[in-house]
């Protein structure tokens, strides 16, 4: 529980600071981060598929 928590505050301060920041760098770093996201994703699938597990 306290774990949600903390992690709602988190959210509520990284939204606070995107809202006060440029729009076309909001839309770079959730670019950045999609990127980022889609390399992970990917990496788990490979990782799956041969059978061993990437952690």
């Amino acid at each position: 529980m306290l774990f949600l928590v903390a992690a709602l505050l988190l959210m509520g301060v990284v939204l606070g600071a995107v809202a006060h920041a440029p729009l076309t760098f909001s839309v770079a770093v959730g670019a950045v981060i999609a990127v980022w996201l889609g390399v992970f994703a990917v990496r788990e699938h490979q990782g799956r598929d041969r059978g061993t597990s990437a952690h």
